[in-house]
């Protein structure tokens, strides 16, 4: 990975004068390398949007010369919750003014940085999950930032930020907005991106823009079709292959959606971090040209450095994209709300769970100190309590190299979001110690019938490991000879 803060390739012996021209050129590239470094960050940041800026009242306010020594003098900044190894960012798109309910949040993701190991989650909200209000009454979650926007101008980036903080349980300082005509033009000055289209994508109906009231129904929408596999798209079919939400199959929900919209982030972030990319003055300035009018966020220039200091060693394997969503193991259900709009709401009624997954969401790092194998094998039962498949295979092999000896069984309850540890022997202290260690988990001290069925039976097992959802993004590490 291209480090931007490095110095500029080394002097040979040359004349005063000669010396004088590459210090000036050096002194211009540097600039421009910074502001570069701003953009990208920018762009790789802002969700579906993929950009991010400050209105006129922020960090371009200061002038194109003004910005660039301000970055360059500032590389020490620390970002709100790296104390905490936990940097969140809220990522905002809306329509904007050329759209109907043009500040209707249209996308809403989390993004979390854990700079201890370099680890980075992006987690999509669907728009009509619903939040509550003081008066008691659920509202969907994109209607915020308008409803804040109408009271004062400029506050519902902050004002969503808040919301979902004490929503999902987590402090969200800072967010990115950032709305489709942006998105448009910046992709089309980058000369399109490049995405690898996991499904292919047929939406009989999207919306033509402009043609809303035309008095031929047919007239107002269009088929959209993407094949699978690898595409260069323009900033217009970018979005709209972002925004579809009426493709037919396993591509007509919010919740792939969702998942394109992060692919568009990776194919971004791709393109320009590639040599092609890279410290192009002119493209950057181009790019910067979009971003006040169409970007807010609370980043200051100095935060935006920090933050690309945190991204720049954080590899595409460290990467994890979740989605919020209502499938089978999902954590959000369907209702209809009194006005018979579709809603989503936590299926347990509260949002505990959700806040557990995300607080969760990183699951155990890796441990710093070494574990070593058990002297003894220990027998060990894992049971998954999920539906995703090879979850207990994956662990199990992994543990396995620890000496722990273990059996693989689909659980009776498959909707778990945490994994629990019981011990059957009551003598096992090393082990469960651990496996606390490898996994994160601890020991339980509930006791379900299915375990009595074990302790009472002929059983052998000493341990009992079941899977939550949460087991997905454990990283055991191998032993260590």
């Amino acid at each position: 990975m291209i480090d931007f803060k490095e110095g500029m390739e080394s002097e040979t012996d040359l004349s005063l004068e000669e010396e004088e021209k590459i210090k000036k050129h050096k002194k211009t590239k540097k600039f421009f390398t910074y502001f570069g470094i701003i953009a990208i960050i920018l762009l790789i940041f802002a969700g579906k949007i993929i950009t991010s800026g400050s209105s006129s009242d922020s960090w371009f306010s200061r002038g194109f010369l003004g910005t660039l020594s301000h970055i360059a003098t500032s590389s020490n900044k620390k970002l709100i919750g790296e104390d905490n190894d936990r940097v969140n960012i809220l990522l905002l798109g809306i329509g904007g003014k050329n759209h109907a309910g043009g500040n209707l949040t249209d996308t809403i993701m989390l993004l979390s940085i854990k700079p201890s190991t370099n680890q980075m989650a992006m987690i999509s909200i669907p728009r009509d999950m619903t939040v509550p209000t003081e008066s008691g009454v659920w509202k969907k979650v994109n209607s915020i930032n308008a409803a804040a926007e109408a009271k004062e101008p400029g506050s519902g980036g902050e004002a969503t930020a808040k919301a979902l903080s004490e929503l999902l349980g987590t402090p969200i300082t800072y967010y990115v907005r950032a709305d489709f005509e942006g998105f448009t033009n910046i992709i089309d000055d980058m000369g399109g991106v490049t995405v690898n289209v996991e499904n292919t994508l047929d939406d009989y109906s999207y919306p033509v823009l402009g043609e809303e009231d035309n008095p031929s129904y047919y007239a107002r929408y269009e088929h959209l079709h993407v094949d699978a596999g690898e595409q260069t798209m323009d900033g217009s079919l970018a979005l709209k292959f972002a925004r579809s939400r009426h493709g037919v199959g396993k591509e007509g929900s919010d919740f792939a959606r969702a998942r394109r919209q992060q692919l568009i982030i990776q194919a971004a972030k791709n393109k320009l971090l590639s040599k092609s990319t890279l410290l192009k003055p002119a493209m950057i300035i181009k790019i910067t040209n979009e971003l006040s009018e169409h970007i807010s966020t609370n980043l200051s220039v100095t935060d935006m450095l920090a933050l690309w200091d945190l991204y720049k060693d954080i590899n595409q394997t460290n990467v994890i994209n979740k989605v919020l969503d209502n499938s089978t193991n999902g954590l959000l259900t369907n209702q209809t709300g009194v006005d018979g709009a579709y809603l989503l709401m936590p299926r347990t009624g509260n949002y505990n769970e959700i806040k557990d997954f995300v607080e969760n969401i990183f699951g155990s790092a890796t441990p710093a100190v070494k574990i070593d194998a058990l002297e003894k094998p220990v027998s060990l039962r894992i049971v998954n309590g999920t539906w995703v498949n090879g979850l207990a295979t994956k662990v199990s092999t992994k543990l396995e190299t620890y000496n722990f000896n273990t059996t693989k069984v689909n659980g009776t309850e498959r909707n778990l979001t945490k994994s629990a540890i019981y011990d059957l022997s009551g003598n096992n202290d090393k082990a469960i110690k651990t496996l606390t260690d490898l996994t994160g988990v601890t020991l339980s001290y509930d006791d379900p019938a299915w375990l009595e069925n074990l302790k009472t039976g002929a059983s052998t097992t000493d341990l009992v490991l079941v899977l939550g959802t949460d087991a997905e993004n454990w990283e055991i590490p191998a032993l260590q000879k």
